[in-house]
């Protein structure tokens, strides 16, 4: 095997022991990096042991430039992992470092690298609940619409609540604008509550508790939307969704390969091993 896919495979796979071990330091090299630059932004840590701290950041630029760097060139399509997500977040976890030389401030962008610590999806074995994320994704889309006019009627009703208030309070009560009004009806609703700002007036604390219980439906609402396609999301990806006939319970096929419980009644293979559901079925009748 070619040096250059010799170490391609150590850093981008996780199937030999030196990939899983170079995945291991390098988690733990971004843990400790974005930690300095935490204790970095301490005013007394920064005192004290501010030169150690920047000597830290630029060791770990220089390491993860070179990281980078090794990627690029042992990529067996080093345009598409320079365009894909994981390439950017690479790019993103040494650039703000180097643009601190020419911008001042911008090393704190460094806590972007925290983004990187995505890979541990890889090392862990983990990549199987991407598919979680997935099906949230598909919830999101699919009430898209349902949160977009809930929250055009949210947004209503804090304006309109909120210009009435600032007719009802003024100024003399902390309700100096509209704007400012609008916020206590938000703060109001979402039943935060700072106490920044408090009507006196009879009529302004009885629509103050009025938006209160409306605040409840505010978190009730949204939840029930995206729940009920969280559900239906799930379904179609497990192929779960089987009509149901009075008084007879859903199907619920087995794959005699890996044990796994829950296939839809028109599945043909398992969907964890890839195995025959109806050659298992066949096996456990003879």
């Amino acid at each position: 095997m070619p040096t250059r896919e010799r170490i391609g495979r150590v850093i981008f796979g996780t199937d030999t022991p030196a990939g899983r071990a170079f995945d291991v330091i390098l988690l733990w090299a971004i843990v400790v990096s974005v930690v300095a630059v935490v204790l970095e932004s301490v005013p007394s840590i920064r005192a004290t042991y501010g030169a150690e701290l920047v000597v830290a950041e630029w060791a770990f630029t220089v390491a993860f430039t070179v990281e980078y760097a090794f990627r690029l060139a042992t990529a067996r399509r080093p345009r598409r992992y320079a365009s894909s997500f994981y390439g950017a977040i690479d790019l993103l976890a040494v650039l703000p470092s180097y643009l601190g030389l020419l911008f001042g401030g911008a090393p704190l962008l460094v806590v972007l690298r925290a983004l990187r610590l995505l890979r541990v999806f890889r090392v862990l074995k983990l990549t199987r609940y991407l598919g979680e994320a997935g099906v949230l994704s598909r919830a999101l889309g699919a009430s898209r619409v349902k949160i977009t006019v809930f929250l055009t009627f949210v947004l209503t009703v804090v304006l309109v609540v909120g210009s009435f208030m600032y007719v009802v309070e003024g100024p003399t009560s902390g309700f100096e604008s509209i704007p400012v009004s609008v916020y206590w009806a938000i703060v109001t609703l979402t039943t935060v509550g700072y106490g920044d700002i408090t009507p006196l007036t009879p009529l302004g604390r009885t629509l103050a508790a009025a938006l209160m219980i409306l605040g409840y439906a505010v978190i009730a609402v949204p939840t029930g939307i995206v729940t009920t396609e969280l559900v239906r999301a799930g379904e179609a990806r497990d192929g779960t969704t089987v009509r149901e006939t009075p008084g007879r319970a859903a199907p619920r096929r087995e794959c005699m390969a890996c044990g796994l419980v829950g296939h839809g009644s028109d599945a043909g293979f398992c969907r964890r091993c890839g195995a025959a559901l109806d050659q298992s079925e066949a096996s456990e009748t003879e």
